[in-house]
């Protein structure tokens, strides 16, 4: 009878049930608040009627659907009793309201379908200027139906020279770039820790996302107050799997291929899980969307895009120091170099790959938050984490996998790469830059470019 180690005493087990208890009790409060917004699917509506009543159901009532938003001019500035007018597929009419003090409206729409919202520029404020004052939009019950209009004149006189071009090409990769290091890091360093390749890595960018999503647009939270609660969250969420599932199968000795194959079914039941809570269709943000390029010299950025390049470099540099200049960092990077001997020094090694998913996790909600701030002009999808993934691989494969370092310039590169393919391919193709970039790189390098050579066998 094979004697039990010590990662199995009395201590850890009862942990690991009461976070498996806590893990569900989180999914199931989930729906329930799903339900209650009424974002998830309905309970079935149809009833058996009391004894000695009609069976005749009773005629369903049209409530109409809800559709809202937020007018806010280019400077900030809430516009407050501004009309907007909702006409349907033929041009009529069907309903108008007025923006509150807080520049907030809602008028409710008769029927599912496609409607056009419209400014009426009679009733702006004098000085504002309408960018984009038509928005044409498919209305759907169960949804939480925005509208977003863009204030502010366009800009004339915009540099079109090569340099310029080559400049703000460079910016935005960078932007990109950095996005996508702040969530693959995560991910190498989940890499270097356990050896485990995590396919469910993008849907923690996904859960961030729209958990600071529903925080800012259906509980009326600000969005840097719901980010923040997001990573305590998405850091939960990284725990909570790690002791459910992953610690459990490594004290089970499970491969390597078993935990690839189990991360794979994992991300696609927790894409259809946000799926149906979420929904498929792009919602936007409540605010920092309407925003337009202010001039910073040579460059062009918008107030969003900048403080997503600051936001960025700040926590990557922050992870940095963290590696280099306290015990835990020094400890996942023992770790990551050899883990039997780190064991053997005195390192709790369990401790230490909890603390990886934990900072993995919190890193991916703060990335799936800017991406969508930053790429996707202010919107929430669905499909959001699954469609950064591959360029996450990319990166961490690029710079070397296992080396936080590498990551980072792996992604930069991918990043960069993907904005100057842009210019010459379809947008919706651009992705495919990094990943040929990936290929070719992996043949003349496999190692990567910050990684080490290995001999295997």
């Amino acid at each position: 009878m094979r004697p039990a180690r010590p990662e199995e005493s009395g201590f850890t087990r009862p942990v690991a049930c009461l976070l498996r208890a806590l893990l569900g009790a989180v999914i199931v409060a989930l729906i329930a608040i799903a339900a209650l917004l009424g974002l998830a699917v309905p309970a079935l509506a149809t009833q058996q009627p009391p004894h000695g009543t009609s069976s005749q159901p009773a005629p369903p009532e049209q409530p109409g659907l809800p559709v809202s938003g937020t007018l806010r001019n280019v400077d900030g500035t809430l516009l407050a009793g501004v009309r907007v007018q909702a006409l349907d597929a033929s041009g009529r009419q069907v309903a108008a309201t007025t923006s509150n003090t807080s520049g907030r409206w809602e008028l409710t729409v008769p029927t599912e379908g496609e409607y056009t919202f419209r400014i009426d520029r009679q009733s702006l404020p004098p000085g504002v200027t309408v960018l984009q004052g038509e928005v044409v939009r498919d209305v759907a019950p169960g949804t939480l139906s925005l509208v977003v209009f863009r204030f502010g004149a366009q800009r004339a006189g915009l540099q079109t020279s090569a340099s310029a071009t080559v400049l703000r090409v460079l910016v935005d990769g960078i932007r990109f770039g950095l996005v996508i290091g702040i969530t693959g890091v995560g991910l190498s360093l989940i890499f270097g820790t356990t050896g485990l390749t995590n396919f469910a890595h993008g849907e923690l960018v996904t859960i961030g996302a729209v958990l600071a999503w529903t925080l800012n647009v259906a509980f009326g939270l600000q969005l840097i107050w719901a980010t923040l609660l997001a990573i305590v969250a998405g850091a939960a969420l990284g725990a909570a799997t790690d002791l459910a599932i992953w610690r459990p199968m490594r004290r089970r000795r499970a491969g390597l291929i078993a935990q690839l194959v189990i991360s794979i079914g994992l991300a696609l039941a927790l894409r259809y899980l946000v799926l149906i809570y979420f929904g498929g269709r792009s919602e936007s943000f409540a605010d920092y969307t309407n925003q337009v390029e202010r001039n910073y010299g040579f460059i062009s950025i918008t107030d969003k895009d900048l403080a997503t390049i600051v936001i960025s470099l700040a926590v990557l540099l922050g992870v940095a120091l963290l590696l280099q200049r306290t015990r835990i960092g020094k400890a996942m990077r023992a770790v990551a170099d050899n883990r039997d001997l780190a064991a053997s020094s005195g390192i709790n090694v369990e401790r230490v790959v909890l603390f990886v998913w934990m900072l993995a996790g919190a890193l991916a909600a703060l990335g799936g938050v800017l991406f969508g701030l930053s790429e996707l002009g202010g919107t929430v999808q669905y499909e959001m984490g699954f469609s950064l993934l591959l360029l996450m691989f990319a990166g961490v494969i690029l710079g070397g996998l296992g080396t936080a370092y590498g990551a980072l310039l792996g992604c930069l590169v991918v990043g960069v790469l993907v904005q100057v393919s842009a210019q010459v391919i379809p947008v919706d193709l651009k992705y495919l830059g990094g990943l040929a970039v990936l290929i070719v790189i992996l043949v003349i390098r496999p190692q990567g470019l910050l990684g080490s050579r290995a001999r295997i066998g």
